[in-house]
């Protein structure tokens, strides 16, 4: 089937599903449950742990959300997708939401009639090489062949650089993260590319990661962020100031451990607001006052959910650079609550 042949069927459905069910959070509600679409498996991301239970950077969204309209962070079902399968999925409306490092673009915001509620992490599309291949830049890869996953951002990016560069390749096209790795570490490919976060997490899971390296060049602009479907701003809305409640308490000073303290003490009128204790913003969106209170309670502020999951102190070791709050230099950013 040509692209623009599916991306004109996925619009459809998409366009549809919104009609369907323009009333995504009584639903929840009245479910109990929501349903949120996940990675197949991106370690530090999302991804089961031995128990079966998902964890993870974009996980930790999805238990702010139901912390914030169900009262229980762990209601939650995880469904997991890969790049092909995840925006019919949200389309058809076998999932509430996506949080799992899709790419903000033109087309999946217009044509595919989706809504990226807001960026919860900047990235870029980099390249893992084996170090035994003696190459220290990705324009030294011309006749590779190179693992990529179907289904994303990355194909174009890939084919853009290397026709720019005037260089070749092969592309060796995998499924989700977890083929990748396989068809990496077998030899399949030369190098593997995608976001570089993921590049991260897939090489902190190796046994010898000393012998990957992620190459120095970054080629593309990739915004990822919760996905919803267009035709429902109430729960658009719901999905971007929860979101924005992790950021606006960092900035604020709002942790997990010290919420109760700081909402008896407070004189801040903006985190009087986000904590329920002065107005009614939850009564705007169809929630209750402290809905914001419980995102927070669920894992922590945005500072606090980046370094548990993916921050320099754990084995995927990522800086926080663009993902900084602006106030040190990073782009991280939330609206005013009033």
């Amino acid at each position: 089937m040509k692209k623009s042949v599916m991306l004109g069927t996925l619009a459809a459905s998409a366009l549809l599903a919104g009609f369907a069910s323009a009333g995504t959070l009584d639903d929840v509600k009245a479910r109990g449950e929501l349903i949120c679409g996940s990675n197949t498996g991106l370690t530090g991301f999302g991804a089961p742990d031995a128990n079966g239970n998902y964890q993870g950077f974009d996980v930790a969204i999805c238990k702010a959300l139901a912390a914030a309209v169900l009262g229980d962070a762990n209601k939650v079902k995880y469904v997991p997708t890969t790049g092909e399968t995840r925006f019919t999925a949200l389309a058809s409306g076998e999932v509430d939401l996506l949080v799992r490092n899709s790419t903000w673009t033109f087309s999946r915001d217009n044509d595919l009639k989706l809504d990226f509620v807001a960026v919860n992490y900047y990235d870029g599309q980099g390249f893992m090489v084996h170090k035994d291949l003696g190459v220290s830049s990705a324009k030294e890869l011309d006749g590779a062949t190179i693992c990529i996953q179907t289904g994303t951002t990355t194909e174009l990016n890939l084919a853009d650089f290397f026709k720019s560069n005037n260089i070749s390749y092969t592309p060796v096209t995998v499924a989700d993260d977890s083929e990748a790795q396989r068809q990496y570490l077998a030899g399949a490919c030369d190098a593997f590319t995608t976001d570089a976060s993921g590049l991260a997490a897939t090489r902190a899971t190796l046994p010898d990661a000393e012998n990957h390296i992620i190459l120095p060049e970054i080629i593309s602009k990739e915004p990822l962020g919760p996905v919803v479907r267009h035709g429902d701003s109430n729960w658009g809305d719901v999905v971007r100031w929860t979101y924005y409640a992790l950021v606006a308490a960092e900035e604020k000073g709002i942790t997990q451990a010290n919420i109760e303290e700081v909402a008896a003490s407070t004189n801040d009128p903006e985190v009087k607001r986000i904590l329920g204790l002065e107005g009614d913003l939850g009564a705007m969106m169809g929630l209750d006052k402290e809905w914001g209170k419980r995102a927070i309670a669920a894992s922590g502020n945005y500072g606090e959910i980046f370094a548990a999951n993916i921050g320099e102190g754990t084995s995927i070791g990522l800086a926080r650079g663009l993902n900084a709050l602006y106030t040190q230099g990073g782009l991280q950013y939330a609206p005013p609550f009033r």
